[in-house]
């Protein structure tokens, strides 16, 4: 749900302390997906307080790239070079109590953790080059296709449950990116083209 919740915080981000400005046809989109994640908050039964700190931490996260003066891989570099000697030291304490399991399990799953790093890594790079280029609120609700498609991977292939609530919180998200889409679309065909000037 915190994923869901995550583009929602990014887009109020950007017109709050950034002073994006967001059309008509955008604030709809925002609007329905809104209402979706809110509808799907309700059916949860619970003030989902673990979802909030992970969508408010990721838009922080996300507002931070954009406003920082610093490429994407140097950003990366300085920010891995600050957790490193903390991330280091909760992998000893794993070790000494006993439940690490890098190198404890058998040699896929090693290798696999052990790749995990580039996995992260590399979206992340893709993610603060793509941050300071475009909207905050456009990366908000870009941001809906990571969940949607674990959602689908998780009905389809893990065969999940997929509940009556289910479908109206995600019909009501992908109508909204739909809209969000075509709306963008619609808004840059209007606009005029430069053409050449002949020398």
């Amino acid at each position: 749900l915190g994923y869901f919740i995550n583009p929602l915080v990014s887009v109020l981000m950007g017109v709050f302390f950034l002073g994006e400005r967001l059309r008509r046809g955008q604030w709809l989109a925002i609007a329905l997906a809104a209402v979706g994640v809110i509808y799907l908050t309700v059916r949860y039964g619970a003030l989902p307080w673990i979802a909030l700190t992970l969508a408010t931490s990721f838009a922080l996260y996300g507002l931070i790239r954009k406003t920082a003066p610093l490429g994407s891989l140097e950003g990366l570099s300085l920010e891995t070079a600050l957790m490193f000697f903390p991330a280091l030291g909760y992998l000893i304490y794993l070790e000494v109590v006993g439940t690490a399991a890098f190198g404890h399990v058998n040699g896929q799953t090693t290798l696999l953790l052990g790749f995990a790093g580039v996995a992260t890594a590399v979206p992340l790079l893709f993610f603060a080059a793509g941050a300071r280029r475009i909207k905050l609120a456009t990366i908000g609700i870009l941001q809906y296709i990571a969940p949607t498609l674990q959602f689908l991977i998780g009905v389809l292939i893990y065969h999940e449950p997929f509940t009556m609530d289910r479908l109206v919180g995600f019909s009501l998200i992908w109508l909204a990116l739909f809209i969000y889409s075509g709306e963008n679309i619609w808004f840059n065909r209007r606009q005029p083209r430069l053409r050449p000037v002949g020398n």
